[in-house]
């Protein structure tokens, strides 16, 4: 499935956690929007710290997700893709097989 069908069927996801959990999923957007902004780090450079983690975590739906944000904040494909490797070099070669997800979805989004 393509990086746009994934970022798709997360806020699908999303979505339907806020209609069946609206109490926890609204919770879960505050906490989001609280971490996601700037302060002392830049929303962009939070972005690229949570591509690498969703790389780590092998979380494709996290991995559109976040190179679509980072894109919306700003980020460049090198900046992204810098990023990525930062998560191959601790995750090894299964975070490898996962940065392949940034290169689609840069492919998709970009």
């Amino acid at each position: 499935m393509g990086a746009k069908k994934e970022l798709e069927r997360a806020q699908n996801w999303m979505k339907a956690f806020g209609e069946h959990s609206p109490d926890s999923m609204k919770s879960f957007q505050k906490l989001m929007g609280a971490v996601e902004k700037d302060k002392v780090l830049s929303a962009k450079t939070k972005e690229l710290m949570a591509i690498a983690i969703s790389i780590t975590q092998q979380c494709e739906w996290c991995i559109a997700f976040h190179v679509s944000n980072a894109l919306e904040e700003g980020a460049t494909e090198e900046e992204i893709m810098e990023a990525a490797w930062v998560s191959v070099l601790m995750g090894g070669g299964p975070a490898l097989m996962h940065a392949g997800l940034v290169l689609e979805a840069l492919d998709e989004m970009a």
